[in-house]
């Protein structure tokens, strides 16, 4: 494939709803949106076909290798990838024939073919006295496997909402194996997320000089009861310079990825060059998914 050393990208900031065809339908309209407008990457959030909660989830949830009449979410995707010429990354959850959840990043390229997944690596299990509980184990499986998609004109590399918290994985997403572009499907939640949400998202941009985006869902305020995510899509540009972000509701963000600005960043900050590897190295250890 032709290298593009700049293209459009849509991060889609999608409504939930508490019944999965309706939650497809809103993707859908957003997809077509992306689409016509030229996106030749669009991204979505985390587990995006659902709400975020473990009855949702589970009912949600799609074996990559049954029929596509059991799998409506991927073939929606593949349908639109190959419709309008374009990749699309976003995270839903995956169930296993052994009867195992993953929250797993799926890309499916421009060919309307799966290209890529990655199984969310690090799960969101923490105890903030008198603020937050959430064990996030207790409805998925770990993946095992640090995940950088070729998409033939550039090198994006996959993380789900927590990994972002997880330099090392980052660092060998980029320094070890090439990533331009770092994405990230994120449901923070309101007390971590005006907080570091943002944060994160820049500070993995200056670590790596490398395009960041962070794709959320939009917030489900009908119910109090059903986990109410952040919001605030965002795209960081290498500099670590906020691009484009938004509020809670529905959207659709658009930005260019520049791989010759990607560059001449690299090249006026060169810490890929400089570091002192005679003190210090991250050295990755391959898994198995």
């Amino acid at each position: 494939m032709q290298a593009l050393r700049k293209f459009k990208i849509a991060i889609l900031q999608t409504k939930a709803s508490k019944v999965k065809e309706q939650t497809l339908s809103y993707v859908q309209e957003a997809l077509e949106e992306a689409g016509k407008n030229g996106a030749k990457v669009s991204i979505l959030g985390e587990t995006f076909n659902c709400l975020y909660m473990k009855e949702y989830l589970q009912a949600a949830s799609e074996n990559f290798s049954d029929s596509s009449d059991k799998t409506p979410t991927l073939s929606l995707l593949k349908e639109y990838a190959k419709k309008y010429n374009m990749f699309i990354i976003g995270s839903i959850p995956e169930k296993t024939s052994d009867d195992k959840l993953y929250n797993t990043g799926i890309a499916i390229d421009s060919q309307g073919q799966l290209a890529a997944t990655h199984r969310k690596i690090h799960l969101f299990d923490i105890n903030i006295p008198g603020r937050a509980v959430y064990k996030e184990s207790d409805t998925f499986s770990s993946g095992n496997q640090i995940t950088v998609l070729d998409t033939g004109f550039c090198k994006i590399g996959l993380g789900i909402c927590y990994d972002i918290r997880f330099a090392e994985q980052a660092l060998v997403m980029c320094q070890k194996q090439g990533a331009q572009v770092l994405v990230y499907p994120g449901s923070f939640a309101m007390g971590t997320g005006p907080i570091h949400w943002e944060l994160l998202l820049r500070a993995r941009a200056l670590d790596n000089m490398a395009y960041v985006v962070g794709s959320c869902c939009a917030r489900f305020t009908e119910d109090p009861s059903v986990y109410q995510a952040w919001g605030h899509s965002t795209l960081v540009d290498p500099f670590g310079k906020v691009v484009t972000t938004t509020d809670h509701d529905p959207a659709i963000l658009y930005g260019e990825i520049d791989l010759d600005y990607l560059d001449q960043v690299r090249q006026q900050i060169p810490i890929y060059s400089q570091k002192r590897y005679d003190l210090y190295e991250v050295v990755q250890k391959i898994g198995n998914q």
